[in-house]
């Protein structure tokens, strides 16, 4: 059977996995009465509420005696690590752009990774369909993005086509039938190349892990291109690291190759085609497995360093231990390096003291869906605010700066570049209209400066711009930048809020706690209206008299607390304070909980 290796890559909400819905519905996948889901490459929970795709994976669907491999990538550029390693495994991408907004930060970011590994992309205009899409300007763009990256001239002289995911059609003009996808996966068979590697089936056996997983039945496995030779069942192979250093040796258990949603057991893996593989115990991403004879690694692709830093400790709060039973440093300590090795963006270090651990990673979201995912488990911790990584070169110390893509109503492009470019330390690079009354802005901006910006960005444009950032490059040092503006309010008691007490509070700020809630010593409980931090008691209840008179019990009306997410906590958070993260709350408390000890702490710094 003749095989095809694409990848289907994209801005954020740009249509990837709703298309991959309806090439596998086209292609026969399901059978008739199979039960069906939207987004059925979304496969884990985090990624079914947030709508958006964290983890590149691999399905693969049959047309006309051709077998295609599609792999579906991340949008986001926190999960970039993924996108980087999948592109190793495909000839050829598919790049879809949103015919309304055009070529975004992350199509830039992706795009750039798949010229530079000489890929052809094959270009479709999805959402065409949409009242506000312009796919004649959308196409203009990306043939200027194509320009402005270096493609060659072969990559260049892109097919592209019009589409609708949703609606399940592609189009070569914009006036064809409308009525499926045959035209695309006519132009994948057309356009991209067979595996180079189907010329290597009688060499030794060669593989490039490029992504790892646990199965609860098979253990290790991992997933990746074959790039010479056939391997069977029960044959020996040997892993080596990127530099050729032997790590073990083990016996295949199993070999699956996706075929439609499933994975199944095949007997024998052909040069060409992505399969996975079980059996070894220590081998991990960008590894080579391979046939006893060979001594040199295949070459894999260096993963951009990480940007941020969060440190991630044991809950040491005076309710510690009450929702999760994983509290203890050390099960912590191996749930972080286990992420570590299926993760490779994110890097994990110890702390003098050994309670804590410094978590290295792209940015703000991707540390957010770990801890998601480690307090669905079980795990309590505390959380501090997320550090960037600087670096130095020739003796000056540089920032990492981000590209900042905003669009706006008009009204609030000015308030929008004030806080960018003024307190922020921004520098404004472009300006111009995007569509009746709306903005587009682009600036280069610190990524301190960032963090924490989104929900006062969401504020000042009420709730109608859109904000996509990319790593952008180092630019030395841009001094302080100023972080939280506002003070905080902070029990000085143990015990549970009552609603008289919040209610004499409410004209001090804003509320972060309802009434019964349980409250301890050093427990921020709201947001100060002046710059200064405020104890304040939140237990004293109504002193009661026995002289009664009209007017004197009033109902007591509290206006509802301000929720946070995760991720508003950790950006929202100051230095001197943490995140405490349990399966059933997120609670914000200063780091010494302790007054006294505050105030030891504020005069030797």
């Amino acid at each position: 059977m003749e095989l095809r290796n694409i990848a289907i890559i994209a801005h954020v909400d740009h249509g990837k996995t709703t298309l991959v819905d309806e090439l596998l519905k086209q292609s026969g996948t399901y059978r008739d009465n199979q039960a069906t889901t939207e987004r059925a490459m979304d496969s884990n929970d985090i990624e079914r509420e947030r709508g958006i795709t964290i983890l590149a994976k691999a399905t693969s669907v049959e047309w006309n005696g051709t077998r295609i491999n599609i792999v579906d990538t991340p949008g986001h550029a926190d999960f970039g690590g993924e996108v980087e390693r999948i592109l190793n495994m495909v000839d050829g991408v598919v790049l879809l752009v949103d015919a309304a907004e055009g070529p975004m930060p992350q199509t830039k970011f992706v795009t750039s990774k798949a010229l530079a590994l000489g890929l052809r992309p094959i270009v479709v205009l999805n959402k065409v369909d949409k009242p506000d899409a312009e796919p004649d300007r959308a196409l203009n763009e990306v043939f200027d993005l194509f320009a402005n990256l270096g493609a060659n001239d072969e990559q260049l002289d892109f097919p592209h086509l019009y589409a609708s995911g949703r609606a399940g059609w592609a189009d070569e003009g914009l006036d064809g039938p409308r009525k499926d996808l045959t035209a695309l996966f006519e132009l994948v068979v057309r356009h991209v190349p067979a595996p180079k590697q189907l010329a290597k089936q009688n060499e030794p056996f060669q593989m490039l892990a490029t992504t790892l997983s646990a199965d609860p039945f098979i253990g290790r496995i991992l997933t990746g291109r074959v790039e010479a030779g056939t391997l069977k069942v029960g044959a020996s192979l040997k892993a080596l690291t990127r530099t050729g250093e032997r790590i073990e040796q083990f016996r295949v258990t199993k070999i699956l190759a996706f075929r439609g949603l499933s994975q199944q057991p095949i007997d024998e893996a052909v040069a060409g085609d992505i399969v996975t593989i079980a059996g070894m115990t220590k081998a991990t991403v960008a590894d080579t497995l391979c046939d006893l004879s060979i001594e040199t690694a295949l070459p894999a692709q260096p993963i951009d360093p990480p940007t941020i830093s969060v440190t991630f400790g044991i809950n040491d709060s005076p309710l510690a231990g009450k929702d999760g039973n994983k509290v203890q440093s050390r099960v912590i300590r191996e749930r972080l390096l286990k992420e570590a090795e299926t993760n490779v963006a994110i890097r994990v270090e110890d702390t003098p003291g050994g309670e804590a651990f410094i978590v290295s990673g792209r940015g703000e979201l991707q540390m957010g869906v770990l801890i998601e995912n480690m307090r669905r488990e079980g795990f309590e911790l505390s959380i501090s605010r997320p550090r960037v990584i600087f670096k130095e070169e020739d003796g000056v110390r540089m920032e990492p700066v981000e590209e900042v893509i905003v669009d706006v109503d008009d009204e609030y492009s000015g308030a929008v570049i004030e806080k960018l470019t003024g307190e922020r330390k921004g520098d404004l690079v472009e300006m111009k209209p995007a569509g009746v009354g709306k903005t587009r802005i682009v600036a280069h901006v610190p990524s301190r400066g960032l963090i924490g910006y989104h929900g006062q960005f969401l504020t000042d444009t009420r709730g109608s711009g859109v904000l996509n950032r990319i790593f952008h490059g180092w630019v030395p040092h841009k001094g302080p930048i100023q972080g939280r503006r506002q003070g905080v309010l902070i029990s000085m008691e143990n015990g549970t809020s009552v609603a008289y007490a919040l209610w004499n509070l409410e004209e001090r700020g804003k509320l972060f706690i309802g009434a019964q809630e349980a409250v301890y010593e050093g427990m921020l409980i709201g947001e100060h209206s002046r710059d200064n931090d405020l104890e304040v008691n939140p237990l004293k209840g109504k002193k009661l008299t026995n002289v009664r008179a009209s007017g004197t019990d009033e109902a007591v009306r509290l206006t509802p607390p301000v929720r946070m997410s995760l991720e508003e906590a950790i950006a929202y958070i100051d230095d001197d304070e943490l995140v405490e993260v349990t399966p059933k709350i997120v609670r914000l408390r200063k780091r010494e909980l302790d007054p006294h000890e505050r105030k030891r702490q504020a005069r030797a710094e």
